[in-house]
């Protein structure tokens, strides 16, 4: 596609914009993942999480097609998307010395990578049609994207200090894509058929609180046992 044309400027802002507006959850991930983290550590690893995720996901777009056609690939994200989430709510945000000791930012970049994997098999599919097979254009779109994802993450990390209750918000917010997700698995349409929306929604609704749930009670026994040591 012509740089100078329209049409290339056309699908540059709908890729740019869908981009945008499918990463709200990805925001939260990369927010929840840094938080726990020193000060100075958190702004690097929102960027060269956000950073490696966009590139990651530039890979993931050209093969997602195929990839969600794949029996059962949705349900091993959705369960690994639970255990992100009760990991993140669980996490003692207060700890974040021993945090950084033990390589805490490499570690909360390896989270937002692992979720950013699991959250945008679906995501991609409309920045792949956006683009219209042209991978340069792709790339284009999603590394403008890069700096509007940062800024969302920053946002946002800063909210959850005043807040602290848009952490556990978040983390239900992954539960529930996971129980969504795990219930519009090629697999199991194949063997059951389209499942009804609404069973899909009551199960992304007991994700969500399924996640919240554990996450608390792991988090009040970290707290309990921390308290007695």
């Amino acid at each position: 596609m012509d740089i100078t044309s329209a049409a290339f400027w056309a699908a540059l802002g709908s890729i740019i914009l869908a981009n945008i507006i499918l990463s709200g959850d990805n925001a939260v991930v990369i927010a929840l993942a840094a938080r726990s983290l020193p000060a100075r550590q958190q702004t690097k690893a929102i960027f060269w999480g956000s950073a490696a995720a966009i590139v990651m996901r530039v890979v993931l777009t050209l093969i997602a097609v195929k990839m969600l056609k794949w029996p059962y690939v949705k349900i091993v994200g959705g369960l690994l998307l639970l255990y992100i989430g009760v990991s993140l709510l669980s996490a003692d945000e207060g700890d974040a010395r021993e945090h950084e000791a033990v390589g805490g930012m490499l570690a909360a970049i390896r989270t937002i990578l692992v979720a950013d994997l699991v959250m945008s098999l679906d995501n991609v599919l409309a920045v792949a049609a956006a683009a219209k097979g042209d991978t340069m254009l792709l790339v284009i779109g999603l590394a403008v994207s890069i700096p509007l994802i940062i800024f969302g993450s920053t946002l946002l990390l800063k909210v959850m200090d005043r807040f602290p209750i848009i952490i556990t918000l978040g983390a239900a917010l992954l539960g529930f894509l996971a129980g969504e997700m795990i219930f519009t698995d090629a697999g199991l349409t194949a063997r059951f058929g389209e499942i009804a929306h609404e069973i899909v929604i009551v199960t992304g609704t007991l994700g969500a609180v399924l996640v919240v749930s554990v996450g608390l009670w792991l988090q009040r026994r970290a707290h309990a046992r921390s308290a007695t040591a």
